[in-house]
């Protein structure tokens, strides 16, 4: 809105800033961050008298997780109003792009609310069955695809490889949509331990903040070798959205956490950043930056898969971090490991920019 209101005034004086994607990135991080902190303990306070006893905790699960009972979900809707409301005040809204991750957020957000609601009113870790979930999930990936491939080509770039594109054609939709929900589904699996998805999805943010600015810029793109996608350095500052709605929700979930983020913020966090992979051709570089999620819920598959051909477990307890968890480590110990692999693959990521 304001780059809107400052494009009309001629970007005349001191709003010739706004003109500039770097000073709106760092004006939609503060933002988002002195929303979330501002409105975070309000709203923590009305989630916990609203839901009464909190998410439900599973019983098989770890048992020094039984004393989180109480605490309230669904804080992804405070990380959804820092992000969504600084967007609306910092980018220019006319960018296709823009649309389409606010699109995949707002939806993804919905679907997690849903699936918690379900939960705490029904006192289950059921919530929505796995098909309609995942139904809902493709469809607003799907639209979010279309919105994109209509302003970038249908080939995949592979990051190793000087100028090599796999041309994908019409199966790019399905590529994209598959990679966005997966994502999705990715952060919520790693969402179990107070801190430990919130903070490497701020490091995956900031990683792909560089890199849409970077796409986005013909000059820098040329040198490098990268793939040109314009309008994409918007998404730089939608990136630093992501970012500073992530630090004020980390602020109240630190361990002891005031607040889970539940299927609300995980769901939309993973399906932003997805889709902002897809939006820059850097979908591959995701699977590396965000490889702690993706080793998450490569520890689920395998878990079940070997489980049902033999009836035996090969990790203690699935996702990853519960099997850490089971080998005598404390939660702070795995969370804090956790990000530092995070660290370690996101600089992997961003090495793979000058690999010509």
């Amino acid at each position: 809105m304001l780059y809107l209101i400052a494009e009309w005034l001629g970007f005349e004086g001191v709003l010739n800033l706004i003109r500039y994607q770097t000073f709106r990135a760092g004006a939609t991080l503060m933002t988002a961050l002195m929303i979330g902190l501002i409105i975070g303990p309000r709203f923590i306070n009305l989630l916990r008298v609203r839901q009464g006893k909190g998410q439900p905790i599973r019983e098989d699960g770890p048992q020094s997780h039984l004393a989180k009972r109480g605490t309230p979900t669904m804080g992804g809707l405070l990380i959804l109003s820092g992000l969504i409301l600084s967007l609306l005040l910092w980018m220019d809204l006319r960018n296709p792009f823009v649309w389409a991750c606010l699109a995949v957020t707002a939806g993804f957000g919905l679907i997690g609310f849903l699936d918690d609601y379900d939960k705490v009113s029904k006192a289950s870790h059921k919530g929505v069955p796995g098909r309609v979930r995942l139904l809902l999930e493709f469809l607003v990936a799907g639209i979010a695809a279309w919105i994109i491939v209509g302003q970038i080509n249908t080939s995949l770039y592979v990051p190793f490889l000087s100028g090599v594109y796999i041309p994908l054609g019409p199966f790019y939709y399905v590529f994209a949509a598959t990679l966005i929900v997966g994502f999705g589904n990715a952060v919520n699996l790693t969402d179990g331990l107070d801190g430990l998805a919130i903070m490497p999805a701020i490091i995956a943010a900031g990683t792909f903040a560089l890199i849409a600015y970077i796409v986005g810029r013909v000059d820098y793109s040329e040198y490098l070798g990268l793939p040109h996608v314009p309008g994409a350095g918007e998404l730089a500052i939608f990136c630093a959205a992501i970012m500073g709605a992530g630090l004020a929700f980390l602020w109240f979930n630190a361990p002891p956490a005031a607040v889970f983020m539940g299927d609300t913020g995980s769901l939309a966090l993973g399906g932003a950043l997805g889709t902002v992979a897809v939006a820059t051709h850097h979908e591959i570089v995701l699977l590396i930056v965000g490889g702690l999620f993706v080793a998450e819920t490569a520890s689920v598959i395998i878990q079940v898969f070997w489980f049902k051909r033999t009836g035996r477990r090969i990790f203690r307890m699935a996702p990853i971090h519960h099997h850490f968890e089971q080998l005598g480590w404390s939660e702070s110990k795995v969370v804090i490991r956790f990000w530092i692999i995070s660290i370690v693959l996101a600089m992997a990521g961003l090495a793979t920019l000058k690999l010509r």
